[in-house]
């Protein structure tokens, strides 16, 4: 059993390893696209925390709006992270803060925001 929980939260899926190269060609190819795609991604997560914030410093309407900012940069700062390393905890801790800017995103515009589609 306690090699089960360590697999499911300690195991190591992935790794980054630049210098992984024979002869310029790398031996996994989606290294390199892997890792700058999440550095990108991570890039625009904190835009969505940027507009959020904006939103709240311009309407001031709920201060769960700030959960919800919150949420968008540590999905962004998760994803800095699986540019250079993935691991169980990691995957399971982005399955919950996806579910919590979902279940945000949902519960803000439904109860603030109702003319809103976007964010």
């Amino acid at each position: 059993m306690r090699g089960l929980i360590d697999y499911l939260w300690f195991h190591t899926w992935w790794t980054y390893t630049p210098s992984n190269t024979t002869g310029g060609i790398s031996e996994d190819w989606y290294l390199q696209p892997y890792h700058w795609i999440n550095l990108v991604e991570g890039c625009f997560w904190l835009g969505f925390t940027v507009a959020v914030l904006v939103r709240f410093a311009k309407h001031r309407r709920t201060p769960l709006e700030l959960l919800y900012a919150l949420a968008f940069l540590t999905f962004g700062l998760s994803d800095f992270r699986e540019a250079y390393v993935v691991q169980s905890w990691l995957i399971l801790a982005k399955g919950v803060n996806l579910a919590i800017i979902i279940y945000l995103r949902w519960y803000l515009i439904k109860h603030h925001y109702p003319q809103s589609k976007t964010f």
